[in-house]
């Protein structure tokens, strides 16, 4: 999800609620304890150099039961954010505290905001040798696709 998109949300709700992937919703009395740009400069297996940025959300559960971070504020807190630090439109990630610092991206479903798991991935598969995935065929559905006759040289 964009940064423009969130602040779109946020001004349409009265409250703020971000969902786990397992379904928990983060307490309520959260915080924002900090908003950023992150820029990734890296080299890829393959050889390729590449630069990632994203605008990272840091989700804080305090103990300050009678906090509750309001939509308008935290527009508010974005726009500071993107005037000092020169933010553009990048895609949003979230860390919060789990059993470690676990990084989420973020997504909306009309009442919550989603913390969708990430994953890595080989950015170079036709260089280092990874076989791009097959899908998966049920038997019954692969014969139905296919009319190869036996000992043909089709299959």
């Amino acid at each position: 999800m964009k940064l423009s998109k969130v602040k779109s949300v946020l001004g349409q709700l009265e409250t703020i609620s971000f969902k786990l992937p397992n379904g928990d919703l983060v307490p309520e009395h959260f915080h924002v304890t900090e908003i950023g740009k992150i820029t990734k400069h890296f080299i890829d297996c393959g050889g390729k150099i590449r630069n990632e940025e994203v605008v990272n959300f840091q989700l804080w559960d305090a103990n300050d039961y009678n906090h509750r971070l309001h939509p308008e504020k935290l527009i508010h807190i974005i726009n500071l954010s993107e005037s000092a630090l020169n933010i553009e439109d990048l895609d949003i990630e979230v860390e919060y505290q789990g059993q470690t610092i676990q990084k989420f991206a973020l997504d909306f479903d009309g009442v919550y905001f989603l913390l969708t798991p990430k994953q890595t991935d080989c950015l170079a598969k036709d260089q280092c040798g990874v076989d791009p995935e097959k899908p998966n065929l049920k038997l019954a559905e692969a014969q139905k696709a296919s009319y190869c006759e036996p000992n043909s040289g089709c299959c």
